[in-house]
């Protein structure tokens, strides 16, 4: 199907189906379109070795293409997506075709209206953000409608309401919102020269569900209130937000009658050199879906931040990250970074970086109400107190530039992971462990580089060490190809002391890039900010191809 033809579809789901030939070509020409697309296919094989298994349709594939319209102060756009059927570890609502996204905005002086799809977040996100995480089929889009507006300067208001996305339908509940964001400089005069810089902020966010259920007697709105203030000064910045929930039974809290709550602090300092950024959480009861009997990650109107260090190295990232305790948890965080310069006795010749985090989650402390009048709100919570570690993590990192050709990346990680709350394994061990990472580059020309990565995790729980050596050849600035071997052999049970291979391959030319690779992929969890996907364990040719324009 020509571009044309999908944008003129586009055009007439918003009502414009009667432009003439000409007038479409004179808006055509006027504009500018833009988008994305992405198909990602893999071939699956059964491998018994490692616990993976064919499915029925052996090649499985995900697929989307965005595209965008923009003339002047209106744009509107669609998605398609194609789940043929989706890629073992997707939720399994995603299958089939179809146009899951569409929308129109027009500005009009300091209005903006948007009909049908969209995405928006309230401050911190702590009682409304719509977003989409696409590598964990996460996508809770709204469909409805918004209005932003610039009631003066420094003074933002947003109104919405609407459904929520889940796979190819929505949701059942209404969501209805409203948000103020203001910049005291801006809107007093005493203050527009101040070097000390302050922005609040206000949301409003319910939710409308019919109550059906004969067991009990549920609220059918449900109002949830936040309020924030970000100052910055200088070197500075502080953000805080405070977030407050009437009564929710759900199916996440059992169906107690507990109101829910939400604090997020984080303070940073930052100058040539230096960044310190300290972060600190708390949540009760703050699981809010636009349908009470919802799981996983399906339905969610709001979000909490996970407080640890994202990484990207695969026994970090996939063995043991963290995903986000809804109905409670207490975090902190601590990030300090720093430069050694050039010249120095730490530096040496070429400076040296190194990033020192350390972030721990904690249960809140609860008591069990059991009297007749207080029974279904389930628990009382000291907000001063502490409970069962969840998860704790310190880690260094050191970036160091040894010659014009070598290059590494040093890491060191300490973890401590509660497997039966964060993983849901009843009766499994909290996780000690240790890892450790050298990710060194060299670079033989301006266009060839080996670099190589090699990783060990040590602990005596779950299935014992692992490591991992990577190999990858860059000849830039279109091709690359690696191979990489993660083994298991540390497994008390000697039958599961594994190879997970793979070898890769890659091809980029300017908005195009095209990776093909084949070999094992170990069953574990994959996480993006808190939220997180499991992904089985698999064997086969992947296929993934992305273009953007």
């Amino acid at each position: 199907m020509k571009l044309k033809t999908l944008l003129a579809i586009c055009l007439a789901f918003f009502g414009f189906s009667k432009l003439s030939a000409q007038n479409f070509e004179e808006t055509m020409s006027n504009g500018q379109i833009r988008g994305n697309f992405q198909f990602d296919m893999q071939y699956y094989q059964e491998d018994s070795a490692i616990g993976a298994q064919q499915p029925s349709e052996e090649i499985l594939s995900n697929g989307f293409l965005n595209l965008i319209y923009t003339n002047g102060n209106f744009s509107t756009g669609i998605r398609y997506e194609s789940y043929q059927n989706a890629l073992l570890g997707f939720p399994n609502g995603y299958k089939g075709n179809g146009l899951t996204y569409r929308f129109a905005t027009f500005k009009k002086d300091k209005l903006t209206v948007t009909a049908g799809n969209f995405y928006e977040q309230f401050g911190n996100g702590l009682a409304f953000r719509s977003y989409e995480e696409r590598g964990l089929g996460y996508d809770n889009a709204m469909d409805g409608i918004r209005i932003k507006y610039e009631l003066m300067e420094g003074i933002n208001l947003t109104g919405l309401t609407g459904k929520q996305r889940i796979f190819f339908e929505y949701g059942e509940g209404i969501v209805r919102g409203f948000d103020a964001d203001i910049s005291l400089n801006s809107v007093f005069k005493s203050l527009k020269e101040n070097k000390t810089k302050i922005r609040v902020g206000g949301s409003a966010v319910s939710k409308y569900q019919a109550d059906q259920d004969s067991r009990y007697v549920l609220p059918e709105n449900v109002a949830t209130f936040a309020g924030r203030v970000n100052i910055n000064r200088g070197k500075i910045n502080f953000n805080g937000e405070y977030a407050y929930k009437s009564n929710d039974p759900s199916g996440d809290n059992g169906f107690i009658y507990k109101p829910g709550e939400a604090i997020f602090l984080q303070s940073s300092y930052s100058q040539k050199g230096l960044g310190l950024v300290l972060s600190a959480k708390r949540n009760d009861n703050m699981s809010f879906r636009s349908n009470r009997t919802e799981s996983q990650q399906n339905l969610l109107i709001n979000y909490l931040p996970a407080l640890t260090k994202q990484h990207t190295y695969n026994l970090l990232a996939t063995l043991y990250p963290y995903a986000t305790q809804l109905n409670g948890e207490v975090a902190f965080q601590a990030d300090l970074i720093y430069k050694f310069k050039k010249g120095t006795m730490i530096g040496g010749e070429n400076g040296m970086d190194i990033q020192i985090n350390y972030s721990t989650a904690n249960n809140i402390d609860t008591t069990q109400l059991n009297d007749e009048n207080t029974l279904r709100k389930g628990y009382k919570s000291d907000y001063f107190k502490i409970g069962e570690v969840f998860f704790k993590d310190f880690n260094f990192q050191i970036d160091k530039k040894f010659s014009n050709k070598i290059k590494g990346r040093f890491t060191y990680a300490n973890l401590v992971y509660n497997q039966e709350v964060i993983a849901g394994k009843p009766g499994n061990p909290t996780v000690y462990a240790n890892v450790g990472i050298a990710d060194v580059t060299y670079k033989f020309t301006m266009r060839n580089s080996l670099r190589t990565e090699a990783q060990v995790l040590l602990t005596e729980q779950d299935h014992g060490d692992w490591a991992t050596l990577l190999l990858e050849y860059s000849y830039s600035p279109h091709w690359f190809v690696a191979i990489l071997d993660q083994y298991n052999y540390g497994n008390a049970i000697s039958k599961q002391r594994v190879h997970y291979y793979n070898a890769s391959v890659g091809y980029n030319n300017k908005g195009n890039r095209i990776t093909m690779s084949y070999g094992r992929q170990r069953a574990g969890i994959f996480c993006v900010g808190g939220v997180c996907r499991v992904v089985p364990a698999s064997n086969g040719l992947y296929l993934s191809i992305t273009s953007s324009f």
